[in-house]
């Protein structure tokens, strides 16, 4: 039973933009912690961005300045925009959610009990 949904994967060009949507219903009120990991071929999957019930918010420092997290809690979606995209952002992109703050914490996606399926973020140069 997938919960959360991701949308908003494309291939662009280096420089260019792309907004990441995670419909996430019921997940934006409980969760204390919701996130966006990536992973790309051959690699582990890495933190990207997080965000707490309270709305502080924090970074990996690749993407420290171009990337920016936000959630609606209305619209019961989590947001990820990314702007002065690299090849190396190239990645299946994923939203996670975590029951507490230690959650955001934590650099192992463990920490993290419900995913979506991904989506498809393809940067060339």
């Amino acid at each position: 039973q997938v919960q959360l949904v991701e949308s908003g994967g494309d291939s662009v060009q280096a420089g260019g933009s792309l907004r990441l949507s995670c419909a996430a219903p019921g997940f934006i009120g409980w969760s204390n912690c919701m996130g966006w990991f990536r992973q790309a071929p051959g690699k582990e999957r890495e933190k990207v961005a997080t965000i707490r019930s309270d709305g502080i918010t924090s970074y990996a420092d690749s993407v420290k300045g171009r990337f920016t997290i936000s959630k609606d809690n209305a619209k019961n979606t989590l947001y990820l925009q990314m702007n002065s995209l690299k090849p190396e952002d190239t990645a299946m992109y994923y939203c996670a959610a975590g029951r507490t703050f230690a959650s955001c914490l934590a650099r192992s996606p463990g920490a993290f009990g419900t995913w979506g399926q991904g989506t498809q973020v393809t940067v060339s140069s």
